[in-house]
Parts: structure tokens; C-alpha cells; sequence
């Protein structure tokens, strides 16, 4: 009698379950992770690494020099922690057949690519929360003032990176040499991104306001939108294959 009603409460159905699903395998990842913090930790500690050397490196400059350094000495460590954080994501998948599992299981191919993407955004956040607070105090940026801005490019960039780095990292999951062909081919994909990120966050720390900032957030949004919808529609057929 009421089709149309009838139509929208199966569709809030299919959108409830797929969100629930989405959010069934990014906790899946969480929960492992609090078990054994070996993510977080591990990339953590090289990120904090790569930046104290990078510092250290250029420990004689100025301020203007420090201003200048600081952008890639924020986005240089996220880069390389995110491979580490792929890499062993996709790791735990391949032991005792757990991806196997994944594929059997009767789940939608995008919500599975969406809840790893978004597990893999929130490692490489835990990380950003750490780096961020470092490269600030060891370069002399105001972070207070520049907070809610910055965290707009991070979040736009660690977006591009979750979403590119999951589809690349579920094809080379099966591979020997897995580390080596991820970054490999990942790198240059995520090159755009991460020159817009830098870039922005150079125009950040010489002033820049969020109008100012709009351009290249957008740009980012761009390659976001593109990385998400590769993942969407390319994941179930790199799995598969």
C-alpha cells in the first residue's frame, strides 16, 4: 500500500548494514591492535625517529630555516609510517588464512575495503597525534595557532594515503617482496598528495589563512574522491584475483 515507504525502509536497511559492517571490520583491526600495539608502536617510533634526525640534521638554521624545513619533516615520517602500518595490516590478513576467511564470508567487497581504509586512517592518526606535537616544538611552530588548519590538511592527506594504500596494500598482500612492491608503487600514486600536503602546510606555517588554504584542500579532495572510488569499485576484483 505504501510502496515507496516500504522502498525507503529497505534502503535505510542496506545502508544500516553496510555501515555496520564497515565498522565490524575496522574494530576488528582496533581490537587487535589494543591487544598488541605493535602498529602504532612500531610506526610510531620510526616516525619520531625520522623527525629527531631530520632536526637534528638542520639543528644550526634559524627560525626562517626551521619554518622552511618543517612541513616535509611532518609529511617524510607519515609517508614512511604508513607503509609499515600497511604492510602489517595486510600481514595479519595473510596469517592462519584470515583473509581467506574475509572473502567467504558473506560481506560487501566495499564495505570490507572502507572498514580497512578507515582502520589504516586511524593508525596513521594515532601517529600524526605523536609527530604532530614533535615537529612543532622541535622547528618552533606555534601549533596552537595553527591547529584546527593543520589538522584539516592532515586529515585530507591521511585520507588519500589510507584510501590508495589499502587498495595497493590488499594487491601485494600475496606477494614474497610485499614491502618492497607496496612502496614501490605506492610512493609515486601518492606523490600528488603528499607535494599538496607539504605545499599547504608551507603556506600554513608562513601565515596562510583557511581561505588561502581552500585551493589545495580541494585538490587533495580531489585525489581523495579518486582513491576512495578505486577502492570501492576495484577491491572486490584485486581480492578475487
Amino acid at each position: 500500500m505504501f510502496p515507496g515507504g516500504a522502498l525507503l525502509l529497505y534502503d535505510e536497511r542496506v545502508l544500516a548494514s553496510f555501515v555496520g559492517t564497515v565498522l565490524t571490520i575496522c574494530g576488528k583491526d582496533l581490537r587487535i591492535e589494543l591487544r598488541t600495539r605493535e602498529i602504532v608502536t612500531t610506526a610510531g617510533f620510526f616516525a619520531v625517529l625520522v623527525t629527531i634526525l631530520t632536526a637534528m640534521s638542520f639543528s644550526k638554521g634559524g627560525d626562517d630555516i626551521a619554518l622552511r624545513l618543517a612541513p616535509g619533516s611532518l609529511w617524510l615520517p607519515i609517508a614512511f609510517a604508513s607503509i609499515l602500518a600497511l604492510s602489517r595490516t595486510w600481514q595479519r590478513e595473510r596469517e592462519e588464512s584470515a583473509l581467506t576467511g574475509l572473502l567467504v564470508a558473506p560481506i560487501s567487497r566495499a564495505a570490507l575495503f572502507l572498514g580497512k581504509a578507515l582502520g589504516i586512517f586511524l593508525f596513521l592518526s594515532a601517529v600524526e597525534c605523536v609527530v604532530t606535537p614533535l615537529v612543532a616544538l622541535m622547528f618552533h611552530v606555534d601549533l596552537f595557532a595553527v591547529l584546527g588548519r593543520l589538522a584539516a590538511i592532515l586529515c585530507a592527506g591521511t585520507i588519500g594515503i589510507s584510501a590508495l594504500g589499502t587498495v595497493f596494500g590488499a594487491m601485494t598482500a600475496r606477494t614474497r617482496a610485499r614491502d618492497l612492491v607496496l612502496a614501490s608503487v605506492l610512493f609515486p600514486l601518492l606523490s600528488p598528495t603528499l607535494i599538496l600536503g607539504v605545499a599547504a602546510t608551507s603556506e600554513l606555517f608562513n601565515g596562510a589563512t583557511f581561505d588561502e588554504l581552500r585551493s589545495y584542500l580541494g585538490l587533495i579532495g580531489i585525489f581523495d574522491f579518486m582513491g576512495l572510488l578505486m577502492g570501492v569499485t576495484l577491491f572486490g576484483a584485486l581480492l578475487d584475483d
